[in-house]
C-alpha cells in the first residue's frame, strides 16, 4: 500500500484523558520522507554545535529546572505519578548535558536534538516504517508491551497504570510522554521515513512551537535535500 503522509497524520490523536491532565498540551507532528540517514557528519555537527551555544545563552544563569517550559514538564510528570528526579523529561535530560557537550549519535538524531535544546522543547523521532496502526497519546492500562533492552538483550517492559504514553497497535513507542523511546521504532542508519513529535505545554506559546517546527523542517531540508515534509498540530478543541 502506498504511504500518504497526510492520511497517516490524520489518524493520529490524543486521548481525552490526556487533555484532562493537561488541557494546554499540544503536539506538533512532522512527517519527513526521503531522509538521508547515516552517522554524524560535518553538517549535523555544525547544527548541533550551534544549538548548544544557543541553548547555553537561552539558559544564562537560570538552572535547567527553573526554565519555565522544563518546570511545566516536571510538574506534569509528577501529575501522572512519574518522578522527574529519576525519569526526566527528555528536554531536561539534554539541557543538563550541554555544558559538557551532547553525544553525537547520528545525523537525524543530532538534528532533532539540536532543535530540542535550542527551543527548550521535548522532541523525538520515530521510524514510521515500523509503526502498526495510528500514532496516539494515551494513559496506559499497564498491560501494553514496551520493547527495550536489558543487559544488551531484548526485553519487554510495561508502563504503570495511568502513565502517559505514545503507542500504536503493537504497543508503547515512547514511555512517560517523552522520556524513553522503544527499540522497535527508533531511528537507525536505514531510516528514510520518520515522524518527529514536538511536545508543548503552557507557558510555551503556539508561535514558539511553530518556530521550533520551522527550525526542524529547515534543518531536515538542509541535511536531506530530497526530503518531503508534512505536519499536523494536535491540540485540545
Amino acid at each position: 500500500m502506498t504511504f500518504d503522509a497526510d492520511t497517516w497524520l490524520a489518524t493520529a490523536y490524543v486521548d481525552p484523558a490526556v487533555y484532562e491532565l493537561r488541557p494546554d498540551y499540544r503536539a506538533l507532528l512532522v512527517v519527513a520522507e526521503g531522509l538521508v540517514p547515516g552517522g554524524s557528519d560535518a553538517m549535523s555537527e555544525a547544527i548541533l554545535a550551534k544549538a548548544e551555544k544557543e541553548a547555553l545563552a537561552l539558559l544564562g544563569d537560570t538552572s535547567v529546572t527553573e526554565h519555565p517550559h522544563v518546570h511545566a514538564w516536571r510538574e506534569t510528570f509528577r501529575a501522572f505519578g512519574a518522578k522527574p528526579q529519576r525519569t526526566r523529561p527528555s528536554v531536561e535530560a539534554l539541557l543538563r548535558r550541554i555544558s559538557e557537550g551532547l553525544p553525537r549519535i547520528d545525523r537525524l538524531t543530532d538534528v532533532y536534538n539540536a532543535v530540542s535544546i535550542a527551543h527548550a522543547v521535548p522532541l523525538g523521532g520515530e521510524d514510521i516504517d515500523h509503526y502498526r496502526g495510528p500514532l496516539r497519546l494515551v494513559r496506559a492500562t499497564g498491560d501494553e508491551p514496551f520493547d527495550t533492552t536489558e543487559g544488551g538483550q531484548p526485553a519487554v517492559e510495561h508502563p504503570t497504570v495511568g502513565e502517559v504514553v505514545w503507542r500504536d497497535d503493537s504497543g508503547v513507542t515512547c514511555r512517560r510522554w517523552n522520556w524513553r523511546q522503544c527499540v522497535r521504532t527508533r531511528l537507525t542508519d536505514a531510516t528514510t521515513r520518520a515522524v518527529f513529535i514536538l511536545d508543548a505545554l503552557a507557558p510555551l506559546s503556539d508561535d514558539a512551537l511553530s518556530s521550533a517546527g520551522e527550525a526542524l523542517t529547515n534543518a531536515l531540508s538542509a541535511t536531506s535535500p530530497p526530503v518531503q515534509l508534512a505536519s499536523r498540530l494536535l491540540a485540545h478543541s
